[in-house]
C-alpha cells in the first residue's frame, strides 16, 4: 500500500464530488464502494491510466490534492476494484497520516539546519532557517555561544549550504557574510 503510483490527470479530481452528503444528509461521512469519508480525510479508487489497475486516492480534508496515490486490489471478477470498508480505510488514514507527518519533518528538517562547530576554543551552534517563497526566498545564518546568547546573524542566500566547512570558516572569519 505505500507504493505511490503515478497520479492521476489534474481533470480527474474534481474536489466537489469529496463533499456529497451521504444518505442521512450529512457531509463528511460517504461510505461507498468507491469513496470513503471520515477522520478527516477521503479515499476515492479510481481507474489507473497506466495499465488495467485501480488506484486509491487518499485526500486531506480541505486539500486540493492527494497526499497519497497508491495501488488499490483488483475484486474477484479481476476487472473491478475491491470495494472499500472499513479496516481497509483505516489503514489507509495511518498509512497516509503517516506519509504527510513525515513529508512535514522532511520539509523542517531542509528549512531548519543546525550544528555545532569549534571555533576560536569555543563552542558555536549555527542554524540556517530558510524562509520559501515562490517570489522573494529568503534566509537567515544565525550564530549562538553554548548559553544560548546570540553571537551573529547575517541574511544569506536560500541556496547556502549549510556544513561543518562553511559554519567553522564563517565562525572563524568574525562572522562576515559568507
Amino acid at each position: 500500500m505505500t507504493d505511490i503510483a503515478p497520479s492521476p490527470s489534474p481533470s480527474s479530481f474534481d474536489s466537489s464530488s469529496f463533499d456529497s452528503p451521504d444518505a442521512s444528509g450529512a457531509v463528511g461521512a460517504t461510505q461507498q464502494a468507491r469513496l470513503w469519508q471520515g477522520d478527516g480525510w477521503t479515499a476515492r479508487v479510481l481507474k489507473n491510466e497506466d495499465d488495467d489497475g485501480w488506484a486509491v486516492a487518499m485526500i486531506k480534508d480541505g486539500e486540493p490534492e492527494p497526499a497519497l496515490i497508491g495501488p488499490w486490489t483488483m475484486g474477484r471478477d479481476k476487472k473491478n476494484p475491491k470495494p472499500l470498508d472499513g479496516p481497509a480505510f483505516s489503514t489507509l488514514v495511518k498509512t497516509a497520516s503517516e506519509f504527510v507527518r513525515r513529508h512535514e519533518q522532511q520539509l523542517h528538517a531542509t528549512l531548519h539546519q543546525s550544528l555545532a562547530v569549534s571555533s576560536r576554543g569555543a563552542r558555536v551552534t549555527v542554524s540556517l532557517d530558510i524562509v520559501p517563497d515562490e517570489d522573494n526566498p529568503a534566509a537567515t545564518l544565525s550564530a549562538h555561544d553554548e548559553a544560548g546568547g546570540q553571537l551573529a546573524q547575517q541574511r544569506v542566500s536560500p541556496s547556502f549550504k549549510l556544513n561543518r566547512v562553511s559554519a567553522t570558516a564563517w565562525a572563524d572569519g568574525g562572522f562576515l557574510k559568507p
